[in-house]
Order: C-alpha cells, then sequence, then structure tokens
C-alpha cells in the first residue's frame, strides 16, 4: 500500500449514496471515498435518533472462500466516548491524530467499521434528549438496527465474518448486542455471521472492580492503611447499594470511590497505575478528566474520556479541534449544529441507572451458544483492572470454566525477541490474554502483541505482514 494512501483519501472528493431502507425507521445517507476503501453514514436508528458509523475497507484484504476475510466492529467505552474518534485515531484505524499512517493499524487483520454509539455520542445525536438510551440493551437494539442497515443489502459484507471488539464499558454493549443479533439473525432479519466477541479491559463486573483498586494499590505501596480502609467502607456501601437495586446511587458512590483513591495515592492514573493522573500514558499522549469540584462532574468522569495533547499539523492541539475541524469537513454530511461529543455527558447521564450492572451472565448465554468469546486485560489498568477481570470470569457458570481455570498459560513473543510480552491461556471457545506493559489502552500500549492477538482472533487469512 502506498504509504500516504489513507492521508491523501482524507482530502479526496467523495460521492454520495442514498440508500433505501428495506426496515421501519429513517433513510440512510452515507458517503465514500472515490476508490470505495471508505464509506461512512448516519442511520435514523429510531425517529430523530441519528447514529454515525465509518466503515474501512483493508488494503491487505485476501480474498479466500476457505478463510473469509473478517470484518472488525469496534466499540468504544464511556458511556459516551467516541470509536469513530478514540477508537479510530488514537488507537487502531489507519491514522494517527497527526494524520500520519499507523503501521500497527488493525486493518493488518481485517475491514474496520466505528461507531459511535449509543446515540448521542460523538457524531451520533438525537433530536430529543429523551431518546437517548438508558440501559445497555437499548443500546444493543439500536446497534443491531444499524447493522441490519448495513448488512442486509451489501452480499460482499455478508460473506465476511463480523468480530465484536469492544474496549472499556464498550464490553457491556458487545455482549448485549451479541445475543441481540444472534435473536436477529436466527429470526432471518440480520445477514451476517456472527466470527466473535472480544472485551478488551472491559467493565464486565463493576463492583468486582472496584473492590480490586484499594487492594492492588495497598500491595503496589500506592495507597497506605488510612487509604485502603476508607476504599473499603465505600466499597460496602456500593455493595448495599446494589443488594438494595439502587444502581444510580451505586454510581454515585463509585464516583466517590474514585475520588479516595485520587487522594489517597497522590492522583494515581486510573489508566495506567505506574503513573500519576495527567502525566500522559503509553506514548504520552492520552491525559484523562478526574474532576470532582461537583456531583454533576461525575459525568464527564467517563471510563474512557480522553483529550489528546499532542500537536496537530496547522497548530491545532486536540482530538477535539481534529474531529471538528477537518475530519467533519471531510466527511461534508455532519450536521451544522452538531459537535463532535456534544452530547457525551448526556449519555452517561442516562445511562447511569445501568452503569454499576454487571454483564456476566450474557457472557455466559455467548459461550453457551457456542459463540467465541475472547477477554484481555492490560497488566497496569487499574479502571478495568486484571484481578477484576480475573475475578468476574471465575463467576461464569460455563460448564467449561474449571478446565479452563485448571490449565497453564502460554507465554506472548513478538517482533522476535525473546522478551516476554503476555500470556494466554484458552479453553473450546474461550480465550483470555493477559497483556505485560499495557494500561488500559492495549494497542496504544502494546501494538505489535496487540496485532498478533487479533490475529488469532479474527482468524484473517495471513498471519504476517
Amino acid at each position: 500500500m502506498d504509504k500516504n494512501h489513507f492521508t491523501v483519501l482524507l482530502f479526496v472528493s467523495t460521492i454520495c449514496i442514498l440508500l433505501i431502507p428495506h426496515f421501519h425507521g429513517g433513510l440512510v445517507m452515507a458517503k465514500g471515498t472515490q476508490d470505495g476503501s471508505e464509506h461512512w453514514g448516519y442511520v435514523e436508528v429510531r425517529p430523530r435518533a441519528h447514529m454515525f458509523w465509518w466503515y474501512y475497507k483493508s488494503p491487505y484484504r485476501i480474498e479466500d472462500p476457505n478463510k473469509p476475510w473478517p470484518i472488525i466492529l469496534w466499540l468504544q467505552g464511556g458511556p459516551g466516548a467516541s470509536g469513530v474518534g478514540i477508537g479510530n485515531f488514537e488507537e487502531v484505524g489507519p491514522l494517527d491524530t497527526l494524520l500520519n499512517q499507523r503501521n500497527s493499524t488493525w486493518l493488518k487483520r481485517g475491514d474496520l467499521l466505528f461507531v459511535d454509539n449509543p446515540v448521542g455520542t460523538g457524531y451520533s445525536f438525537v433530536e430529543d434528549k429523551e431518546l437517548l438510551v438508558k440501559t445497555d440493551v437499548e443500546a444493543a437494539r439500536d446497534l443491531t438496527t444499524l447493522l441490519i442497515k448495513i448488512f442486509n443489502r451489501n452480499e460482499t459484507l455478508q460473506r465476511s465474518p463480523l468480530y465484536i471488539i469492544a474496549e472499556s464499558y464498550g464490553g457491556k454493549y458487545a455482549v448485549t448486542l451479541g445475543l441481540t443479533a444472534l435473536k436477529a439473525i436466527k429470526a432471518g432479519r440480520l445477514k451476517l455471521t456472527l466470527g466473535g466477541i472480544a472485551l478488551g479491559n472491559s467493565w464486565m463486573s463493576p463492583f468486582d472492580f472496584v473492590a480490586s483498586w484499594a487492594p492492588l494499590l495497598k500491595d503496589l505501596s500506592r495507597i497506605d492503611t488510612s487509604g485502603l480502609k476508607k476504599s473499603y467502607s465505600l466499597v460496602k456501601k456500593i455493595e448495599h447499594q446494589m443488594s438494595k437495586g439502587q444502581m444510580k446511587e451505586a454510581t454515585k458512590t463509585w464516583g466517590d470511590l474514585e475520588g479516595v483513591i485520587m487522594d489517597t495515592s497522590n492522583s494515581v492514573d486510573f489508566y495506567n497505575f505506574l503513573l500519576d493522573s495527567g502525566s500522559g500514558g503509553g506514548s504520552n499522549m492520552i491525559t484523562t478528566e478526574l474532576s470532582r469540584k461537583t456531583p454533576t462532574n461525575i459525568y464527564s468522569r467517563n471510563l474512557d474520556s480522553l483529550r489528546v495533547s499532542r500537536v496537530l499539523p496547522g497548530g491545532e492541539g486536540d482530538l477535539d479541534t481534529l474531529m471538528n475541524g477537518v475530519i467533519k469537513k471531510k466527511l461534508k454530511i455532519i450536521p451544522k449544529d452538531v459537535t463532535w461529543g456534544g452530547q457525551a455527558d448526556l449519555v452517561f447521564e442516562y445511562l447511569s441507572g445501568d452503569f454499576m450492572n454487571p454483564r456476566i451472565n450474557e457472557v455466559d448465554q455467548l459461550l453457551n451458544a457456542g459463540v467465541n468469546v475472547t477477554v484481555y486485560n492490560g497488566q497496569l489498568d487499574l479502571i478495568c483492572a486484571t484481578k477484576g477481570a480475573e475475578a468476574w470470569v471465575e463467576k461464569l457458570k460455563w460448564e467449561g470454566l474449571n478446565t479452563f481455570l485448571s490449565m497453564d498459560r502460554t507465554p506472548m513473543y513478538c517482533g522476535g525477541d525473546k522478551k516476554t510480552r503476555g500470556f494466554v491461556k484458552s479453553y473450546k471457545n474461550f480465550h483470555f490474554y493477559w497483556i505485560l506493559e499495557a494500561g488500559h489502552f492495549v494497542p496504544v500500549d502494546q501494538p505489535c502483541v496487540t496485532l498478533d492477538m487479533v490475529g488469532n482472533i479474527t482468524q484473517s487469512p495471513l498471519t504476517t505482514y
């Protein structure tokens, strides 16, 4: 592929295609590059609720009838974080935030479909805030509607298995979408093959994660006994609130617990516990927003609330500027009154009643249905710490769990050296990857071994590039 292929396409003129929907809902408006390598558009998943998507056809695509080329659907977390922005330009898309080629793009392992999910996230928007979703299941229904509109009229896409790969809160969307999509496929409403689901540093069991924070930080000497006791008190409060079904209250206490952790650790970075908040992680480009001045700010302190500190061409300085500037201009179909991320805080607020609900049962259902499920976790993450991920996995009722837990792990290497990059364990259709020296944003911190892992998940035709 030409080194500047996607950079050139960023500014190339586009063609407009109007798609007539086969199902209820509004029109699907899409544009794309002249060479067909990119398509993007809106789907009106419900009246006056508009979801934005962006599809990249891989220049590495191999047509092999015995091993179809996969499509990867990337789901961001938050709730309210943009896959079209963060996942695309900061993590796995063809261009980075400086609009330079990303050597570790996941296009080397599949086509990429980014979606700003739920409605109100990124470029997605609602015309009335009461149309925002209040549960993960509602978000999954909207996503299924989007997949129906995109896949059902395209036989080429239908030949490629779809792999849903999610980060952070996106894991809850992924498993609810997986079940909703399976039902739609079985009913004949959705024409695609579900290849598998991967949950990266995913907020699958909130209580297991919040219970892991203080013990982990105490072992790392980041908090002391006093901080441990203060945190434990709030963890018990969260447990009580959840037992009483007081989920919004539990979300509020979660915010209070984050505050205690920040205060007693001298502002540890929730996305990399080796760092201080705001010091940057991995490539020194990610900082977090953890302001605690007012109660309403817990809705800004979502799991993937990011800003980019690297300087963009022309003196532009952050992801907001990029997405509301040159990218919005390229896409052409973003309404003038829609600001990228403008409704993100409302997305979190409306989901606050479902935020602390676990989705372990959904993982069990997917495993029992024969779906390939992968869990991967960065060693240095705190917000979705590996300690918490292992705890919720041990709660699965899946019949293969005991065998899986008794197995030894296999070390992982990358790039021809013998440095241990991670470990993996697999049994039947369940797989777990421990990625070393990576925080919350695994593809940023360990791109090489992550790309190998994605190749294992998707079984893409080529194994090396």
